[in-house]
């Protein structure tokens, strides 16, 4: 049995956009494919270069694309009778990039996709996702901490201009 202590590094940006503003935007750069006809022609695929050719073509303008969406504010308004908080979490990425990385720390499969999230706050709408570099640092390789690191890049690209409308 082992454990293994990870310091994480949270990158966040508060906008002073709408809410629904800043989803529209990240959902215009992240892909969003069905993701029932997206596993089918992933598991039909029988080489590699077809796999890369699917997910080229399900990913967005930022190289990932969404796996996943959980209304976390769904709940809590459901506690308070209220319209608000608005919590999303996106699960997000790109399984070329995950493999890069997991070829290279198995480990690296627990953090990929990664999470996105959006929350409203009464300073604005933030913003966050822990990066990736920081979760893979502690295993001390450098081609993984290389994917990583340009996978953070996408990410903290992708939020700075939901957050900013740019």
């Amino acid at each position: 049995m082992s454990v293994r202590e990870i310091s994480i590094q949270r990158f966040s940006v508060t906008s002073s956009r709408a809410f629904d503003d800043v989803v529209s935007s990240l959902e215009t750069n992240i892909g969003r494919p069905d993701m029932a006809a997206f596993r089918k022609s992933a598991t039909a695929a029988n080489t590699f270069p077809e796999f890369e050719e699917i997910v080229h073509k399900a990913v967005g303008p930022s190289d990932l694309m969404e796996f996943a969406r959980f209304d976390l504010g769904e709940v809590l308004r459901k506690g308070s009778g209220s319209d608000r908080p608005r919590v999303l979490r996106f699960v997000a990425g790109n399984p070329l990039i995950m493999k890069k990385m997991v070829e290279q720390v198995h480990d690296a499969g627990s953090y990929a996709p990664v999470t996105i999230l959006i929350d409203e706050r009464a300073d604005g709408v933030h913003l966050s996702y822990d990066r990736m570099a920081s979760l893979l640092a502690p295993y001390n390789n450098a081609d993984a901490l290389k994917v990583a690191q340009d996978l953070d890049s996408k990410v903290e690209t992708l939020l700075t201009a939901a957050a900013t409308g740019r």
